[in-house]
């Protein structure tokens, strides 16, 4: 198998191409390429490439969910239900906070952390910051994520690590993103991190693997 063969997947996978991703994954595999190895070299080498366009700010959130999906299905694919978990970073809790019905942006973040090899749990869209906080404790998780597209969740997201603080689980982190959430500091939504996109999410929790926060 040739560095070539991957980077068809890693092409295809940039187009979004959802069916013409898992074809050239069945092709490596048949060639003799494990699934841990198609996982790394072809999925994370395509969302790499992805992040260095988003860091350039050549990109957009169609393009992002675009790709997700087919890496989602190349997943799916490579793991079928009933397999063994291939997640080895940690669980990340995730939800849109009450108020707010939109998920875009939710799901967007569920995809890429996803194929980065986190553990993602769906609270889903308009949920309860007792049910966002109640899932982490359950689940461990190292970090709650939330997104807003409006601005009236923003004093739903100020109160998370308050009522964190309360429970003793101030060891969990809460990031934050989303049109509405973006805009503002860390601080004044009371929360440990904000990123502009979905990746940047991923850096951050790269960092508090590593031990770096």
């Amino acid at each position: 198998m040739s560095n070539l063969d991957m980077h068809l997947l890693i092409g295809v996978l940039l187009d979004g191409d959802q069916t013409q991703a898992v074809a050239e994954a069945r092709k490596l595999r048949d060639a003799g390429a494990g699934d841990e190895q198609i996982t790394t070299n072809g999925i994370e080498a395509a969302m790499t490439q992805l992040d260095a366009k988003c860091t350039l700010e050549e990109f957009n959130l169609l393009e992002i969910m675009l790709v997700g999906r087919a890496a989602m299905q190349v997943l799916k694919f490579l793991y079928p239900p009933g397999t063994p978990p291939i997640y080895t970073k940690g669980t990340v809790v995730v939800g849109t906070l009450e108020g707010d019905i939109h998920d875009l942006g939710k799901n967007i973040v569920k995809m890429v952390l996803t194929t980065k090899s986190f553990r993602v749990v769906d609270c889903g869209m308009d949920c309860s910051i007792e049910k966002l906080i109640d899932t982490a404790e359950q689940e461990a998780a190292l970090v709650i994520g939330v997104s807003g597209l409006i601005t009236t969740v923003i004093p739903r997201v100020r109160q998370i690590r308050d009522v964190m603080a309360e429970r003793r689980l101030g060891h969990i982190k809460v990031m934050a993103g989303g049109a509405a959430l973006k805009q503002a500091s860390a601080e004044s939504l009371n929360v440990d991190f904000v990123g502009d996109t979905a990746l940047d999410g991923v850096h951050y929790l790269d960092q508090i693997v590593r031990g770096e926060k």
